[in-house]
């Protein structure tokens, strides 16, 4: 693995400190073996990259991505054959990883087979932690039959329908055993659900507390997927680790939220997403439309005041919904709510890396730690909205190997 020595940039290095002007990182063996000081002469073999006047951060997160789809016509892509489906998935890791964006968690739909395939260097993409589907109750937010219909439709390829304890349990170690790392849970409706309100609860509390002792004595977090007030508290009190959407907080959840140290993953790209796919034109359900359009302001408000409360945020697109390869453009969006430049770009690094459990080897460009990284001639902290265009991203480096660079075109 050849040595990388990159000279003179604006270093980030994700911790919210303040950036180091002119400085230089060197990379040796995966790993980030020196950040600033005097540099040595590189060996023969070593890639030199001058730096100057760009800018170098860790590699970014998106901790809410669904690789199996892309648009919200769900229904239309379940009808697909599962190979064609599965061939559509390497061009969408490679979009993510060309985006800048090199560890991400895939909530539903992607299987263990897609991640032996990056692991093992058989496709370029983020390294993933996945949770196969969603755990949804009868006429939740995963169950996709549909009842008194002329069409008998059920799959589990995105979400596994239970109730009662004794069948969640169950459910749980199903999940872990076809591969989850992380095992995500509907305790609301959703919005691409059509049958289900955002705001109603799912699962009651001794339903989520089978499913959270059971995950945790077999070493896994756990997402909520929790829009409604109730929903979010129930899931928190339980003892998830991460509210994807928080579309309804409320003070209360808010509070619980602190007090417990649980994640808030805004996905403040999706709704936006739903509603620039029905303006373009593509086949968005009514009912979708107008669910989209009742939370939208909500969603915004609910994010800005836990920003202003100190709950943790990391960055979650739910890509999937949208198009994949534009993750980053979710940092403007916490602008928008709130965030400065600067803890957006912690959201999307130090922040994620920590909800992953990843943060002892990723998420801040320190000494000692795997070589992720992303050089762009972008000034995040006066443009932070166009690291949402990929072209901007002119070197991607994954665990001290470049797998993007297009600096000669830059």
């Amino acid at each position: 693995m050849a040595e990388i020595i990159i000279r003179g940039a604006t270093v980030f290095d994700g911790t919210g400190r303040a950036p180091l002007d002119q400085t230089s990182v060197v990379v040796q063996d995966g790993r980030i073996r020196q950040v600033g000081g005097v540099v040595p002469p590189a060996s023969p073999d070593a890639l030199e990259i001058d730096g100057t006047g760009q800018y170098l951060l860790p590699g970014f997160f998106d901790t809410h991505v669904h690789f199996a789809m892309e648009g919200p016509d769900l229904l239309g892509q379940l009808q697909l054959p599962v190979s064609y489906s599965i061939l559509r998935v390497p061009r969408r890791l490679r979009a993510t990883l060309d985006a800048g964006v090199t560890t991400v968690r895939d909530l539903g739909g992607t299987d263990r087979g897609v991640q032996m395939a990056q692991t093992e260097g058989l496709v370029a993409g983020p390294r993933l932690q996945i949770a196969v589907r969603m755990l949804s109750i009868t006429g939740g937010h995963g169950d996709m039959s549909f009842p008194d219909s002329s069409i008998d439709f059920r799959t589990e390829a995105i979400g596994a329908v239970s109730d009662g304890s004794a069948a969640v349990l169950k459910a749980v170690r199903r999940v872990i055993h076809a591969g989850a790392d992380v095992v995500k849970v509907a305790t609301t409706g959703g919005v691409l659900s059509p049958r289900d309100d955002p705001a109603h609860s799912h699962f009651s509390p001794e339903e989520l507390a089978t499913m959270v002792a059971e995950a945790s004595r077999q070493g896994r977090r756990l997402a909520a997927h929790a829009q409604g007030a109730e929903g979010i508290k129930n899931a928190v009190r339980a003892g998830f680790t991460s509210i994807e959407h928080g579309i309804y907080l409320d003070d209360e959840a808010i509070e619980l939220m602190i007090d417990r140290g649980t994640f808030l993953v805004p996905t403040l790209a999706a709704p936006l997403a739903v509603m620039e796919a029905h303006e373009a034109g593509m086949p968005v359900p009514a009912w979708a439309v107008a669910k989209t359009r009742r939370v939208l302001e909500a969603h915004q408000g609910s994010v800005a005041r836990a920003h202003r409360a100190g709950v943790k945020i990391a960055l979650g697109t739910d890509s999937g919904v949208g198009p994949h390869g534009h993750n980053l453009k979710e940092l403007a969006h916490m602008v928008s709510a709130g965030l400065s430049p600067m803890e957006a770009i912690t959201a999307g690094t130090r922040n994620a890396a920590e909800l992953m459990g990843l943060l002892d080897e990723l998420g801040t460009l320190e000494v000692g730690k795997r070589a992720d990284l992303v050089l762009t001639a972008v000034n995040p902290l006066t443009d932070i909205g166009s690291l949402g265009d990929p072209g901007r991203i002119l070197l991607v480096v994954q665990d001290g190997k470049v797998v993007k660079d297009i600096r000669a075109r830059g």
